[in-house]
């Protein structure tokens, strides 16, 4: 009996999405052996195997000492990307002065759908610190980066956001989650305390465009041993002029 047709469309579709789902996983979990590797895809170890081999050979991954890791074509394209996206280099030198000035990680995030998207973060100099993944996805009720890209919406919106979670809050957590929206709105600001992880704290802020439209959001992110609840609310007018200061280079105008 004849073996696949290796030009088959469908076959090469697949053998294409095998390949982004290892490069996903080395990006979040890596550097992964051969063994955790094949795990986590849940194909066979040979088919995982070919996979990485090729993968190696082109630059996207490479073999350190722990494993499977990012390979530096990557993070060439990394940097094409972030040149050639208008919003990450308007808004990398503001998120560096800010993370040079509170010394803790600042975030950038983008909305796609029901979802936030991480597109750049800026290391703060603090010994431990809060780390997002580039291109990580989470849900936006979750986070403040989230909750700051809403900003604009009502309560219909709001509890859309948090019918995704899993498990979906509702009763008193739900009408907690809607009035904090509501005062978030007011502030034009919102914080994440320890609600999507009992580690980390975050105050966010959106940015503009010329329209004047939400069109992303920037967060500084911290540990609650140096952000407590008085350094929060200290926080968001310098997060709240880095977003402004960024929204103005997109074009937006103040009336």
């Amino acid at each position: 009996m004849a073996g696949p047709d290796p030009s088959d469309p469908a076959k090469g579709a697949q053998t294409l999405m095998r390949g982004i789902d290892v490069l996903d996983v080395v990006g979040r979990d890596g550097p992964l052996s051969l063994k955790a590797l094949t795990e986590r895809i849940g194909l066979t170890r040979s088919t995982t195997h070919r996979l990485a081999t090729a993968l190696v050979e082109r630059g996207f991954l490479r073999v350190a000492a722990e494993g499977y890791a990012l390979g530096a074509k990557l993070l060439r394209l990394e940097g094409l990307a972030r040149e050639r996206f208008p919003l990450t280099s308007v808004a990398r030198p503001y998120l560096q002065q800010l993370a040079r000035q509170e010394q803790d990680p600042v975030n950038l995030a983008i909305r796609e759908g029901g979802s936030i998207r991480y597109v750049d973060q800026v290391r703060g100099s603090r010994r431990i610190e809060v780390r997002s993944v580039i291109g990580e996805t989470r849900p936006l009720a979750s986070t403040a980066l989230g909750k700051a890209l809403m900003l604009d919406g009502d309560e219909t919106d709001w509890r859309a956001a948090l019918a995704v979670l899993e498990p979906a809050p509702g009763g008193d957590a739900a009408e907690a989650f809607i009035k904090r929206m509501i005062q978030y709105q007011r502030l034009g600001a919102a914080f994440d305390i320890e609600e999507n992880d009992d580690q980390v704290r975050c105050v966010a802020s959106p940015i503009r465009d010329a329209s004047g439209a939400i069109v992303a959001a920037v967060s500084l992110s911290s540990l609650p041993q140096y952000m407590d609840d008085a350094r929060m609310s200290a926080l968001v007018q310098p997060v709240w002029s880095t977003a402004r200061a960024i929204s103005l280079n997109l074009g937006y105008a103040e009336y």
